[in-house]
């Protein structure tokens, strides 16, 4: 752990939702999150990869912008639902959706660190240590403001990259070696980035 932890603090790997752990339904190169349950589909190597870093002590959770809420395109019970799916197949120890739109200025909607920050705060995350995984700008950006390490899992997306990601790969199951050896309760060496 990082030398500047809190006693009780623990790393935590903040997962987006859409495009980390389930199929994001793109429409044009622009990712969409399932309507319903029924559309959810975890991708490939998710229910694997949450194991490992679970067992591995670290926190799990999500952090997920849901802006459909506030634009009157989808319901909370459904983003509810959808929620209680994850929590229902994956080792999720935490699941926090910000429900805004950019034009409500919300500190909790990515590239904001709100929904990583009241987290740590109420779950004794400790951010230098930790680190986000999403695949878009925002995730990393909201990430790199909480003080995390940051992970982008490029889809090809017809929008804005993220700039300087600690770590670029195409699924999160990928990105699994390199977070344990980042987050690692063992004091060792410097960790060398790639």
């Amino acid at each position: 752990m990082s030398g500047n932890a809190e006693p009780g603090q623990r790393p935590a790997v903040f997962l987006d939702r859409d495009g980390v752990l389930n199929r994001a339904l793109v429409v044009d190169g622009t990712p969409h999150p399932p309507a319903t349950v029924e559309e959810l589909e975890l991708l490939p190597g998710v229910q694997d990869a949450c194991r490992r870093l679970h067992a591995a002590g670290l926190l799990l959770i999500v952090a997920s912008n849901q802006p459909d809420l506030a634009r009157g395109t989808q319901s909370i019970e459904a983003v509810e639902a959808i929620n209680a799916a994850l929590l229902a197949r994956l080792p999720l120890d935490d699941v926090r959706v910000c429900p805004h739109d950019d034009a409500d200025r919300c500190p909790c909607r990515k590239p904001e660190p709100g929904l990583l920050l009241d987290a740590a705060r109420e779950l004794h995350v400790d951010l230098s240590s930790s680190v986000m995984v999403g695949d878009r700008w925002r995730d990393v950006e909201a990430g790199r403001r909480a003080g995390c390490k940051t992970v982008f899992v490029d889809w090809g997306y017809s929008e804005r990259s993220p700039q300087g990601p600690d770590l670029t790969v195409h699924t999160l199951a990928e990105a699994v070696p390199w977070i344990l050896e980042r987050t690692s309760e063992e004091p060792s060496g410097h960790a060398q980035s790639r």
